[in-house]
């Protein structure tokens, strides 16, 4: 057994010796979309601090916790708060937790981000649907010795965001009257915002919105055979559409003002799974 194998198995035993869910839904909440966490009932919560092998989120907007509860009546896992490369985490252990849901028998993963907006015809706090995304990272989470446990050697990314999940949230939207935007992210290391002509080179290569996480979340979750749905929070628009500096203030702000939406679309993607 791989180290890597041992100390996901450690941690899901003490996850097991702390809840009684078995979700088979987890949802990852993104800069200023904490708030889902508190929707949730009959919680059993874990600080991150608390968990073996798995590392503290040190980001603004992330409280750090993992949540097991109730969400419209289905059982869920929740992570109030993620890990970022930017934070000096290798890729391995950002997509850690990941790994640890495949081990729990996680079958599908709703992954939200804060984004900077790309597309000139979105607006802050529109809701993008992730169709696909670009890997500006310059690291891919399943370089080194592959563990076969987890996956094969080399991963299919054809269907990255699973077409039955994507189908299941544009009706969800629709049935809460809500414009879910739809399109390409783009993730770059940070934690520096963009440049204005790096923005204009991801637009030319057809991104519709720029962050700092969710696909190494991304690669791993495939790895792993779990089935992966993204939705972003376009909480600004990206460096040099608008005539004025980019503030952690104005993501954080926009991803709050958001949270109604964004909590009433998941919940119905969730009552829908």
């Amino acid at each position: 057994m791989s180290q890597l194998l041992q100390q996901t198995e450690e941690t899901v035993a003490y996850i097991r010796s702390k809840t009684g869910y078995k979700p088979e839904i987890a949802i990852v909440l993104g800069s200023g979309l904490g708030q889902l966490g508190e929707q949730l009932q009959h919680v059993d919560a874990i600080n991150y601090k608390e968990l073996p092998h798995w590392k503290s989120s040190t980001a603004p907007g992330h409280n750090g916790r993992l949540l097991f509860g109730l969400l419209d009546g289905k059982e869920v896992v929740c992570m109030q708060g993620r890990l970022h490369y930017y934070e000096g985490y290798s890729m391995e252990e950002i997509t850690y937790p990941v790994r640890v849901m495949a081990r729990l028998g996680v079958k599908n993963l709703l992954l939200s981000n804060a984004a900077g907006g790309i597309n000139l015809d979105f607006a802050p706090g529109d809701l993008m649907l992730i169709t696909d995304h670009i890997n500006f990272m310059g690291k891919n989470p399943l370089m080194g010795p592959n563990e076969d446990a987890f996956g094969v050697r080399f991963c299919d990314m054809s269907y990255a965001y699973q077409p039955s999940l994507r189908k299941i949230a544009l009706e969800a939207a629709q049935e809460l009257g809500q414009n879910l935007q739809q399109g390409v992210y783009v993730a770059t290391t940070g934690p520096s915002y963009e440049t204005p002509a790096e923005i204009k080179m991801f637009r030319s290569w057809g991104a519709s919105a720029v962050g700092m996480s969710t696909v190494p979340e991304t690669i791993a979750a495939n790895h792993c055979g779990i089935n992966v749905l993204g939705i972003s929070c376009i909480t600004n628009m990206a460096a040099g559409i608008l005539d004025q500096p980019l503030t952690e203030e104005e993501v954080l702000l926009t991803g709050e003002k958001s949270g109604a939406a964004f909590q009433a679309l998941v919940t119905r993607i969730v009552r829908k799974l």
